[in-house]
């Protein structure tokens, strides 16, 4: 079985979705791994470093390389295909990434008429085997480190407190929306950095987690005790609720040298939580780093925010709109999802060969599309909803 690992064509993306540490160890399940030219170079892994692993090498100019997709029985990737990709592949190709399918509807109906099986990571299942396979998490933690650091790099004032003789700095003000996994780190990054940290989140039983990372935990009545699905993430509020939430939280946004917000809902566009008016009451200099900034619905969790720009406020507050976090960490990033991929890939190969077992729940969760089909329900039935489209 020959693997393909592509250079990934989205603009700004530096990370790889196979590292030749990854490479090696599918080489030794028995399969062979062909490398597009070049595409490790942005996240510092030379083709000569796949090709001391046993890798091959194929050079190509054209980013879109469709020759070498078409003579890949599996192609491991990290943003969706092109539709001329698709095409290109095999009908018994299996393609694994993340695919965004609640919103990238002619991708996964290209990929059900071409007869590719395909994994969408997104949709792994919330158990205890998945966890080394969580691409979500694993990137989210990225976003988050990243997302503190940008926003350290922005701020005109030093997050921790120093005694001096020239006299006594403060330590910055940092809030956190949102203690997920991206939350949760940037809570953790910014107390190493010194700052004063407070974080809020709708799930009142994050307060724990939080606490134990030095933050304090913000307590505003809007929160419920059921804010959280199944799989432990919060549950998407009505607009009153976000309403109701975005008024009491403005005097801590207001407040805060460093805002950074994590509120974001998988194949949604994410929840406006803070108004442009809350931010042209902060001081000049302070900064909001939008980590749900999305490119698609055009806006994060700030009515200011301009995916993928930063922008400075006519008073001087700067927003971050950055749509890729992660690959500005593209070394430990790469690593992080090339392991995740390994996870996932030792699970269905066998001997050398893809092995589909549809009664796992770990392989059916993310299974998307499969012998002409879409396989996951939910995404069926929003396309199918959206008329097709």
């Amino acid at each position: 079985m020959k693997i393909l690992v592509p250079r990934q064509t989205k603009s700004g993306e530096t990370r790889v979705s196979l590292t030749p540490t990854a490479a090696k160890r599918l080489i030794e399940l028995g399969t062979d791994v062909d490398v597009q030219g070049g595409c490790g170079t942005g996240s510092h892994h030379g083709d000569d470093a796949y090709e001391t692993v046993g890798a091959t090498v194929t050079p190509s100019h054209d980013d879109a390389a469709l020759d070498l997709w078409s003579h890949a029985d599996l192609v491991v990737t990290i943003h969706p295909p092109s539709l001329d990709q698709i095409q290109s592949l095999r009908s018994s190709a299996t393609l694994i990434g993340m695919f965004d399918p609640f919103r990238n509807h002619d991708a996964v109906q290209a990929l059900a008429s071409q007869r590719v099986t395909a994994f969408s990571m997104e949709l792994l299942p919330r158990i205890s085997r998945a966890q080394p396979m969580d691409v979500l998490s694993s990137q989210a933690n990225i976003a988050g480190y990243q997302a503190v650091i940008l926003a350290a790099e922005a701020c005109p004032k030093i997050f921790p407190m120093m005694i001096t003789a020239a006299g006594t700095i403060a330590p910055a003000r940092v809030m956190v929306i949102g203690a997920g996994v991206a939350g949760l780190q940037a809570i953790a990054t910014a107390k190493r950095l010194g700052a004063v940290v407070e974080a809020y989140d709708i799930r009142p039983e994050v307060e724990e987690q939080i606490q134990s990372l030095g933050a304090r935990f913000i307590k505003l009545p809007a929160a419920k005790k059921d804010a959280a699905t199944e799989g432990g993430y919060a549950k998407e509020q009505t607009a009153e609720e976000r309403k109701q939430q975005a008024e009491l939280m403005a005097k801590h946004v207001v407040s805060a040298d460093a805002v950074i917000t994590t509120a974001a809902l998988f194949g949604k566009a994410p929840p406006m939580l803070i108004p442009a008016d809350v931010v042209h009451r902060k001081e000049a200099g302070t900064v909001l780093v939008d980590l749900a900034a999305d490119e698609q619905s055009g806006r994060g969790n700030c009515e200011l925010t301009e995916p993928g720009k930063r922008i400075t406020t006519e008073r001087g507050v700067t927003v971050e709109g950055h749509t890729n976090l992660p690959s500005l960490s593209p070394v430990h990033s790469s690593q992080m999802y090339a392991h995740n991929m390994f996870s996932f890939l030792k699970e269905i190969i066998v001997d050398g060969q893809v092995r589909l077992n549809t009664d796992d729940e770990l392989q059916r969760g993310p299974l998307l599309t499969h012998e002409g089909d879409i396989m996951h329900d939910m995404v069926k039935k929003v396309i199918e909803g959206n008329g097709g489209r």
